[in-house]
């Protein structure tokens, strides 16, 4: 609040008394206004909390034997607007106050302002010391794999620090009110010159809040603030890998004095399945198939997460480990659509074969054994070497 607020504002229309009124006036008009425009009960109100810290404003003033005799000595000699004789008419002229206060104002080098700021003992108001951002919140969840590939809406029991319920965030006790901090007349901070540099830190008096309380909720022990338990549903959006880390603004810790909520962190971790993996997008699947389904081709099923096979057609000659895709059979992605389906083959060999079999593997390898099929890794050991 500048010096010059100080002499334009009245005060005493603020708080809604005449100007002889007694201390004892001032205080309950203070007390009045402060409970019905306090920013915890108006949230979001803005015409509310400027009320309000007009209020505070003024009882800090007002309440103050010294100030309040130093406030109206101002306002009767600059009352009528400052006069000064000589004006264009040859009468007097009306300078504007906004002129006076600033560094320009004065012939001797300082201006109005900095002795009427050493007059009223009054510091810089930090225009954002009143409204507080509500904390972050930290939580985790953990699901299905099956669950977070098509998304899921999970319930998650929040506790938080909210506005007191006896005393309606106010930290005094109830039918009382808190008063505005003397040391740093309401704006939670004080400022200090160090080397020539003003700094400004949180008042230690009344730990940034700008009030003092005098007779504590027994609820809260003053602190204004209070727990609460809320369930809340949240989305788990389709797709999310474990590990994931959702943002969810708004849904964290309420603020104080009109500020926005904090946001909450939701670290999401994601179950195994027995038989498909995730890369991605897409989804994977390993599976075996026979020695002569791979040498001579065939059409086997593979199975799929939502449980309905698909089939799948080998070509002749499949070797072992090559990757088949089955699309749209994957995780669901951001725009609707969904990834593919890895297929893997794994060539099996059995552990026992009987005679036919041992005698048709024999032939088999007679058919083939003018191919070498090592030549080519004997012929490259050999040049390497």
């Amino acid at each position: 609040m500048s010096t010059k607020d100080w002499i334009e504002k009245d005060y005493y229309k603020i708080l809604g008394v005449p100007a002889d009124a007694d201390a004892a006036a001032v205080k309950k008009a203070y007390r009045n206004l402060a409970r019905e425009l306090h920013p915890d009960r108006n949230t979001g109100d803005k015409a509310a909390e400027n009320r309000f810290k007009d209020v505070s404003e003024a009882y800090s003033v007002l309440s103050d034997p010294e100030k309040r005799k130093e406030y109206d000595e101002a306002r009767t000699l600059f009352g009528g607007g400052v006069r000064v004789p000589g004006g264009a008419d040859g009468g007097s002229f009306n300078f504007d106050l906004g002129d006076l206060f600033s560094g320009g104002g004065s012939t001797q080098g300082g201006g109005l302002g900095d002795v009427f700021g050493g007059i009223f003992g009054q510091r810089p108001r930090n225009r954002g010391a009143g409204a507080r951002r509500g904390a972050d919140i930290e939580t985790n969840v953990s699901i299905a794999f099956d669950e977070a590939v098509d998304g899921k809406t999970v319930p998650l029991r929040m506790t938080s620090s909210s506005a007191c319920t006896s005393c309606a965030g106010t930290g005094a006790r109830a039918g009382t009110v808190p008063r505005v901090c003397p040391t740093c007349t309401g704006t939670g901070y004080t400022s200090t010159d160090s080397g020539g540099f003003g700094m400004a830190e949180p008042c230690r008096d009344c730990k940034g809040r700008g009030l003092v309380v005098d007779d504590p909720c027994p609820v809260c022990s003053g602190s204004g603030r209070g727990t609460t338990s809320t369930m809340m549903h949240v989305r788990i959006p389709a797709g999310v890998v474990d590990g994931q880390r959702i943002r969810l603004r708004g849904k964290g810790a309420p603020g104080e004095r009109g500020g926005r909520s904090g946001d909450l962190y939701v670290t999401v971790h994601v179950g195994s399945h027995p038989v498909f993996g995730r890369k991605g997008e897409h989804l994977t699947v390993t599976v075996p198939v026979t020695f002569p389904e791979a040498t001579l081709g065939a059409e086997i099923k593979v199975p799929t997460l939502n449980g309905i096979p698909v089939t799948l057609r080998l070509p002749p000659g499949t070797p072992n480990g090559r990757t088949f895709r089955v699309r749209g059979r994957g995780a669901a992605r951001r725009d609707g659509t969904r990834g593919d389906l890895l297929v893997t083959v794994e060539v099996t060999v059995p552990d026992k074969v009987d005679d036919s079999a041992k005698e048709a593997l024999e032939a088999f390898q007679s058919a083939t054994s003018g191919d070498d099929i090592r030549a080519d890794l004997m012929r490259q050991a050999a040049q390497g070497g």
